[in-house]
């Protein structure tokens, strides 16, 4: 709510949700609703689940915006009728309303229609003659209307909603053509990301293909010819330990070496680990069994992320969480991060432990490989990078685009940008700024 004293602009008003146009007006969200209410989960668990029927909603389904069908569940006929009363109907606005996932929401498709929710994701139908479902499921997601949901959460915990703080939501209502023309303008961008989204997708399944391909020398890069030469990862890398410095001298912490953990490893996108959380000093690292790692050291995760690898950009050195590699002479390091990737599952299952699994130094250096001259290593790898630099760029595209997004929808949805007059066929031509 804005609590500010500025002066309000001509041709708006002050109300509950901020300054508004005086054309909008300001509503409960239960005022413009015709049903508010979840389903139930069926007795069984996932045993009531069947391969196909009608389609089952959990939270897991409802995204930020959209919905994640890809592990989708179904009901039987005789299931659904135990609960028909929470059918979805295509519009209808999917808000989750516990757990972590709270505040996420979609509008429900042709897809899902006829199915039903379980008892975390609530059904908001609106009254379609008040209130455009897409422009309520958009405010939802805005930084006002999440507002709203964590002000009811003790403690910002965000444990749950109630039907009644649904219907309590205050709304900014604009005239319902202008709530259908910010809609779509905002659902112009949703395309937009959606198409990103498949293409980052595509572009992903390519290098995994490519990998599988290049990698065991099933395809051959023009000009390379010969045979590989079957490796142990002993033979081609000195494998190195970390370790943990005395947690109770501070003298060992916060010094200028890096001290890489698990969590510095995925956390980090990309292929390079050039800063990390915490750092020690050089008696820290003398007073453990760490290894000063050189630029370059694949850092490889033996515990808990098995598997999970990035190549120093800087020397750092790694807690016992790790088994790092030292390439030797002849090995590209590009080469063996991307061939170190495809071993994750051999890594996996040859560890062991009771309280975690850990995969160990001998087990690491036992994994056999093939392995090109180096001169093919490096063409190899340089492609793999030229297609990790391509998706990281539409990465990059992507977000920006849902920056694009996230000041639209503060700009559209508090009437702060205006859209102007429609052109013939109908969508808004030009947004101009308030006052």
């Amino acid at each position: 709510m804005d609590n500010g004293r500025r002066e309000v602009p001509v041709g708006y008003k002050r109300t509950e949700v901020g300054v508004i146009p005086e054309g909008w007006d300001c509503r409960r969200l239960g005022d413009l609703t015709i049903r508010v209410g979840s389903g139930i989960t069926p007795k069984g668990g996932e045993r009531v689940y069947v391969p196909e029927g009608r389609p089952f909603l959990r939270s897991q389904n409802v995204g930020w915006g959209r919905l994640d069908l890809h592990n989708l569940a179904f009901i039987t006929n005789e299931t659904h009728s135990l609960f028909a009363e929470s059918e979805i109907r295509e519009g209808d606005v999917l808000l989750n309303i516990t757990g972590a996932s709270i505040g996420r929401s979609a509008v429900a498709n042709i897809t899902v229609a006829r199915g039903n929710v379980n008892q975390h994701v609530c059904e908001i139908r609106s009254d379609s003659k008040q209130l455009n479902s897409q422009f309520l499921n958009s405010y939802l997601l805005s930084v006002a209307g999440q507002r709203q949901i964590d002000n009811f959460q003790a403690g910002g915990n965000r444990q749950g909603l109630n039907y009644s703080q649904i219907r309590s939501f205050l709304i900014p209502l604009p005239p319902l053509s202008e709530q259908r023309a910010i809609a779509e303008a905002l659902s112009d961008v949703d395309g937009l990301l959606a198409a990103l989204e498949a293409l980052i997708a595509k572009k992903r399944a390519i290098k995994q293909a490519a990998m599988q391909e290049l990698l065991t020398g099933k395809t051959r890069l023009p000009g390379f010819g010969g045979a590989w030469e079957r490796k142990r990862l002993g033979e081609i890398a000195d494998i190195k330990n970390g370790a943990t410095p005395s947690t109770q001298i501070t003298a060992y912490w916060n010094g200028q070496i890096s001290w890489c953990i698990p969590t510095d490893i995925t956390g980090t996108p990309g292929k390079y680990l050039l800063t990390t959380e915490r750092s020690i000093t050089v008696k820290g690292l003398e007073s453990c069994g760490a290894s000063l790692l050189p630029v370059g050291a694949l850092l490889l995760c033996s515990r808990a992320t098995i598997g999970e690898v990035k190549i120093a950009a800087a020397p750092m050195c790694t807690n016992q969480g790790f088994k790092s590699l030292v390439c030797k002479e002849g090995v590209s390091n590009e080469f063996l991060y991307y061939l170190l990737i495809t071993l994750k599952s051999q890594m996996v299952g040859r560890a062991t432990g009771s309280t975690f699994l850990e995969i160990g130094k001998y087990e690491i250096a036992s994994i056999e490989v093939r392995l090109p001259l180096y001169d093919e290593q490096r063409a190899i790898a340089d492609i793999l990078s030229d297609m990790d630099a391509e998706i990281a760029a539409l990465e990059r595209r992507r977000a920006k685009t849902r920056a694009v997004k996230q000041g639209m929808m503060q700009q559209l949805l508090t009437g702060r940008v205006r859209l102007v007059a429609s052109r013939p066929d109908g969508k808004a031509k030009a947004c101009r700024d308030t006052p």
